[in-house]
This record gives structure tokens, sequence and C-alpha cells, in this order.
């Protein structure tokens, strides 16, 4: 064992989903029950690694463990700056893990930074190269208080150019797929070993000399069983997992050997269930069983340098056996979709090359009046992306600006950096690597090059930007007939997404008609400061009228608006806005908005609305999508409620018959099945979702659904259920020896286990596990009742129906 080591690199991202005029990512339904897909990944895979359930034969939790503690890994920036806004919890035992591995093997951390925004960095240009591996590096000390030894490159896809500018930033190593490997001498040769192929020894480290006299370590992970781990089925059981990994050793090589492999992140427990189960109790097995030391690379490179030499194969990656072709051209690298091509692949990246050149002298020219160096800037420009506080701003520009600038100029000096980090975000890797042009992720990358167009166009006052971009964006032809090229692609998909301080205007005009917002609001990245607002209501009619301030937390652009809104009833909304421009025209449409309502004639109303911000109108359709989707709630639940009410009437008054009938295994007809259904589901879904949960009227709801054979809504009740079981759980948690929420949570999950889909008991393991180490730990609370049978009886029921080994 001591001359054996086992290393499990797991590398963890997400493409950027967020909307680039809004920093944030917005509903998307293909996640259900899930808000989106990053929250959806998270609670399969990134929760889950970092409280990891070890069970025994019978399928009892034995343990619960930190993944990321025991294996090596890297975050892509982007996803891991959502997890620290949006899942705390997570994140916080991401850094800890780090933490731990670093007292464990004398400062080598687990994890590796990663580059930016996950740019395949062979087809990048030198600028985008440094720019990527420098806030990379920035990034990863922001979150883990150190300095990074090694760098996960995007898709593993590498070019001396690469390496050579990780080098000058001091990246000790990096990990390649074994075919990138060309060539090696052993030391004191002369001569070099062909090992191109795959045919490299990946048990060793490799010391990769670079033309400018740098030189970086290199790692190349075992791809046999990587690709068993990722696409074959060693992750059903733990223990064929482990011994998979043992088998990577062998008893010829007489050095110190490190069996190390390499998948996506995603792989223990999103892209296969229970993945992460897999690994937890792999990792023990291994230890336990002295098989072997787990390890990570910087610890194994410490204790064994590298010997031998090794030369690479540029313009390789781990995910196309053409090399990097799969993000510049129609190699046959797809998802195997009948009768459809890549061919755009080539347009699109030339289109986005065009925009970036075409660009780069503007930049130089405009950011030169108000940088010392406007490249350098963008450089530095980190920081305030990962804090968009006035002071770091400030300090940014007392560090890069060439001298005090105006308030203007503020605004332009961001702008010009922003335009920069969206012309690489364009570049994320997920833009070409799955099928189609109209496909979500290469229309998230077009929507980066959109804002970059509308902020060259502020910029650079040129208006021809834009068109010859879109020329060059109709080259690339879709798969689906439909969706047309590039420039139908921006045009539906683009276009209607671009923002400015005006449309957010009209966005607190609109949703002012349905929630009440406080004197200073934040709608996603905008500060919103209400310096008037009048609210006038009649039966279903209302209207909004008022003046605000909107702010630009990104780009501290600024504009003073007036707005007015109506609602007349159900879907129909209307309303405008216009920049402010003096207190007696204010007035004056504040007045005639005023009578207008009050004279009752809505269509006078309209009308004054129209006169009062012009031709240009917005409605529900200008809304951005999670508020678009919380007021068409609003709006249909009244109508809901009718429909429910129609159906309850119908269920009750026919529910013995429906009941008779289902008894002697009849049909029901179709309109009671749906009043059956509708009733049922609606009744479940609100005693579950109501203050306290009533564990008795969701058994007699769930009995009456056995009885007359209704299909449950699974998915939504489920996580309603998941949803209330967690928070009660978390009040237990933190008053453990109360034993009257002892006993409800404990009788609620007793409930969840009899409903006819399985409830999600992950989160409230984790809460029952913290309680159990305290318990075990001489940590226990003192109070009244806490060390009673009663409440001991309960607390062991409640493990048992949790699935936990209780001792």
């Amino acid at each position: 064992m001591n001359d054996r080591y086992v290393c499990i690199h797991a590398h963890f991202y997400q493409p950027p989903r967020e909307n680039p005029w809004l920093e944030a990512i917005e509903i998307q339904d293909s996640a259900y029950p899930y808000h989106d897909w990053n929250e959806r990944v998270t609670a399969e895979c990134y929760a889950p690694n970092a409280a990891a359930r070890i069970l025994d034969g019978e399928k009892k939790i034995v343990d619960i463990v930190n993944n990321y503690s025991k294996i090596s890994f890297d975050f892509g920036p982007t996803l891991i700056s959502w997890l620290e806004a949006k899942v705390p919890r997570v994140y916080k035992a991401i850094q800890a893990a780090d933490r731990e591995t670093c007292e464990r093997f004398n400062g080598h951390g687990a994890a590796m930074a990663q580059g930016y925004n996950h740019v395949i960095m062979p087809l990048a240009n030198q600028r985008d190269k440094e720019t990527q591996i420098l806030w990379g590096i920035r990034d990863f000390e922001y979150r883990f208080g150190r300095y990074p030894e090694g760098m996960w490159l995007p898709e593993a896809a590498v070019d001396i150019e690469t390496l050579e500018t990780m080098a000058r930033h001091k990246i000790r190593f990096t990990v390649l797929p074994p075919h990138a490997a060309k060539r090696v001498r052993p030391p004191g040769k002369k001569e070099w070993k062909d090992i191109s192929g795959g045919r490299i020894d990946p048990s060793r480290a490799y010391l990769c000399k670079l033309p400018s006299g740098q030189s970086i370590v290199l790692f190349f992970f075992d791809g046999p069983i990587s690709h068993a781990v990722a696409f074959e089925n060693i992750l059903m059981r733990g223990e064929d997992f482990a011994q998979r990994l043992i088998g990577g050793f062998s008893d010829e090589r007489k050095w110190p050997q490190l069996t190390n492999i390499a998948t996506d992140g995603e792989t223990y427990g999103h892209h296969r269930a229970h993945g992460d189960m897999a690994l937890s109790y792999a990792l023990r097995y291994i230890e336990t069983q002295k098989l072997a030391q787990l390890t990570v690379y910087a610890d194994f490179l410490e204790k064994h340098p590298p010997t031998h030499e090794v030369e690479i194969e540029e313009n390789t990656s781990w995910s196309c056996v053409h090399g990097v072709e799969r993000w510049r051209s129609n190699c046959g690298c797809n998802s195997g979709r009948a009768g459809w091509n890549q061919e755009w692949r080539t347009p699109l990246r030339q289109a986005f090359d065009w925009l970036r050149d075409t660009l780069a002298p503007k930049f130089e020219q405009a950011g030169g009046a108000l940088f010392a160096d406007a490249w350098r800037a963008r450089d530095q420009y980190i920081p305030v992306i990962l804090n968009r506080s006035r002071e770091t701003v400030d300090r940014f520009l007392h560090e890069q600006a060439s001298r005090e600038l105006k308030d203007s100029e503020l605004v332009e000096a961001l702008k010009l950096m922003e335009l920069q980090r969206h012309l690489m975000l364009m570049y994320t890797s997920c833009g070409w690597f799955f099928d189609e042009l109209s496909g979500l992720e290469t229309v998230q990358s077009i929507q980066y090059s959109g804002r970059a167009v509308q902020l060259a166009q502020s910029l650079f006052n040129d208006a021809k930007i834009e068109e010859e971009f879109l020329n060059k964006l109709a080259l690339a032809h879709s798969n689906i007939p439909g969706q047309g090229d590039g420039r139908k692609i921006y045009e539906s998909y683009v276009r209607p997404a671009v923002i400015d301080l005006n449309k957010v205007g009209a966005h607190y005009a609109i949703s002012s008609l349905f929630e009440s917002y406080p004197p200073q609001s934040q709608t996603y990245c905008y500060e919103i400061n209400q310096e008037d607002h009048t609210m006038l209501s009649s039966g279903k009619s209302r209207v909004s009228f008022g003046r605000i301030r909107i702010t630009s937390d990104i780009t501290q652009e600024s504009s003073r608006v007036t707005f007015g809104a109506v609602h007349l009833g159900d879907h129909y909304v209307t309303g405008g806005v216009k920049e402010f421009t003096n207190e007696q025209a204010y007035k004056e449409m504040a007045e005639k908005l005023s009578k207008a309502f009050e004279s009752g004639d809505f269509t006078d109303l309209v009308r004054a609305v129209d006169a009062a911000f012009g031709s240009v109108s917005y409605s529900l359709k200008l809304l951005f999508r999670d508020e678009q989707r919380k007021i068409l709630q609003i709006i249909l639940n009244s109508a809901l409620e009718e429909a429910e009410s129609s159906y309850r009437q119908l269920y009750d008054s026919r529910a013995p018959l429906m009941r008779f009938i289902a008894a002697h295994g009849i049909p029901l007809v179709r309109h009671f099945q749906a009043a059956a259904e509708v009733t049922l589901n609606a009744e479940l879904r609100r005693a579950i979702e109501g203050e306290s949960l009533n564990v008795d009227l969701v058994r007699a709801l769930m009995e009456e659904a056995r009885a007359v054979h209704v299909d449950l809504d699974g998915a939504t009740l489920e996580f309603a259920l998941r949803r209330k079981l967690e928070s009660m759980a978390e009040e237990w948690e933190s008053q453990p020896c109360d034993a009257e929420k002892l006993t409800s949570l404990e009788a609620a999950i007793k409930l969840a286990r009899s409903f006819p889909f399985e409830v999600r008991l992950w989160e409230i393991q984790n809460l029952y596990h913290s309680v159990l180490l305290n318990s075990a730990n001489g940590n226990k609370p003192h109070a009244a009742g806490c060390e009673g049978p009663e409440w001991t009886q309960t607390f062991r029921s409640l493990g048992d129906q949790l699935g936990m080994r209780m001792s």
C-alpha cells in the first residue's frame, strides 16, 4: 500500500445559464420541478457529494461523508459563483473539503483551478488565453484562500501556448487524456519513445519542457478506467468501482504507482443515479482494506517528482476524437441525431471571431483614453465580477484608470470591461458541443454576443456592427427548417431578450400592478429607487403610475423615468415608460391618468396611457420570465379556483357513486375521473402546503384517492411534501429536545413513506445525522425531556423511518 496511490478527479461544470442582461438564471421548464438546471443538478449531484451516504448490507445508512474531502476536483468559476449565492451550504462544504485536504496533505488541497468560462483554449487567441487563466486563478484565490497549484483545462483541450501561459503564471501541473501524450524520454536518455494513441503509462507524473525554457508537470489519467466510470455500469456497486481502480496497478512496475482517473463530476449522481454513494463506498473500501493511499495530485507530485519527460500532441481534448474540431467544424462528433449535420459550427465561430477582432481596436482606442493599459485593466477586472460593490469598483478604477474619471466616464469604463467579458463568454464551449444551432446552449452563446453588440453600439455609436455581424451569422444554417439560420435565430431569441433601462422600468410598471414595492428595491442586477407612486383600483381594474430611478449594478448606468400601467382584468395589461423631463410634465401626466380612471371610461384611460408614453407600449409579454409566471399565476388563480370549485361540487355530489363503481372494477366515466383527479390532487396539495401538516387529513385524502383509483400528480406532490418535511426538520434540528416537534416530524415521515411514490428524504437525513453526531459527541442540548425514554424511543423510531443504522 505504501507505494500505491489512488486519485479520483472530478471536473464539475455547468454551462453559464444566466440571462446576460439580468445576470441571473430564469426559470427553465425542462428542469421541473426545480427552477432551473443548476438547481436540479445540485440536488442530484453537488449536494449529495457533500453529504454522501455509506450503506451497509441491509441498505441502512451507517455514515454520511463529504466526498470532496477524499478526491481531487475543480469547479467551473461560473458554476461555483452560482453555488455561493444560491446554495451556500454546499459551497461551504466544498471549501471545507479543500481546507481538510490541505491539513492532511501538508498544504496541498483537493481543489484545482479552472479556466474562467470554459473556453476551448487552443482555439482562443493569446489575449483571451491570458485573461481566462488569470481570472481562473483569481477566482480560485477568492474562494479557497490559496494560490492554485494545478489548473484543469476546459475539455482537457491543450496546446503549447496554453501550457506556456499556465507556466508563466506559476501553475505547477495540469491533467490530460492519455492520447494527448506524443512521446516520452526516460531520465538520462536522449532517445524519445513514441507513445501516441493513448499508450502512455498513466501511473507517474511527467515533466513537459516548453520552448520558452519554462516547464510544467503533466498527469495523464487512466483512459479505460475513466471511460468505464463515465459510460459503463461500474458505479452500480461501490466495491466493483474500488476493484476496478485497484486493477490499475501492476506488479511489474517497480516505482510508486498512481492510479488516477478523471470524469465529469456530474457522473457521480446526475449522469449516474446514486453515483455519489458508489464513490463514497469505494473510497472507504480502499482505505479500510488498505488497498492504496488516497491522494491528490499535488501531494503525489511532492512525494514523487517526475523523472520522465513528455511531449504533447497539440490540439487534443477528451471529448473529440478529432482533436478540437468539435468546436469549429462538422467533424462527426455529435449526439447521433440522424440526418443532422454540424456545418453551422464553422460560420458561428467565424462570426464570433469577426466580432471580437473588429471590436478590439475600438476597445483599445476608447480604453486608451480611460485606462493606463486597457488590456491589463481587463485582466485585473475579475475582483469586480466577484464583488460588484461600489467600493470594489472604486478600487479597480483607482488602480487601473489613467486619471480620475467623471461619472459618465466611469460608466463608459465599466461598459468597456463588460464588453470584453461578454466577448469571452460567447466562446463558452457548450455553444458548439451539441447538435443544433438553435439549441439552448448555442442560443445562450449567441445571446452573449448580442449583449456585446449592444454594448459596442452604445460605446462606439456604430450601427453597422450588428448588421455586419448578422450577415455573418446568416451563413450558419439550422437543421430545423423553421429555425432558418443564425440571423433568424438572433432575431427570434436574442433581439426580444435585449434589455435597456426603459425595459426595466416597464417591468417595474407592470409588476407594480400586482405587488407593492418598497422605496428601494432590487430587480435582478438593477437597483430601483421609488420617488413617487400612485395606485388606483376599482373592482378588477387598476392603474399604477409613478417616477423611479433605475441604476445598473453592473455598469452604474442610471436613468430617471416615469411610468404608467393599466390592468383591466385577466391578462389585459398595457403600460408605458419614458425618461423623466420635468416635474410639471409629470404632474400633468399623473392628473390625466387619475381623471381617466376615475371617470370609469377605460377606453379613455388606455388612450391617456398611450398619449402620455407614446407609441411604444408594453404588456405581460415584456415581463422577465419568473415575474411573468408569478403574475400569470395570480391572474389564473381566480379562474382555477372557479374550475376547482365546479369539479369539487361534482365530485362531492357523486363521490359515493364513484366509490361504488371503482369497488366493482368498473372504469369511471371520464368526466367523473377528471373531477376526482382535480379535486383530490388540489386538496392534497393544499393540505401539504398548509401552515401545519395535518397528517390525519392527508392520510384520509390518500385513502380516498386509492379508493377511486385517482392518479396522483407525483412530481408536484413529492416536491411540496419534501419542502414541508425539510422545513419541519430544520425547526426540529434547531430545538432537538422539543418532544412535540420530534413527534410531529416522526409522524410526517411515516406519512411520506406511505405515498405511492418515493419522497426524497436526503436533507432530513442530513439534519438527523447532525443531531445524532452531536449526541454521540456529548453535545446534545440539556433540556427537559431530551434524555427521557419517550424522547429516545421517538428519536430512534425517526432514525429507522429515515433508513439510518441505529446501533
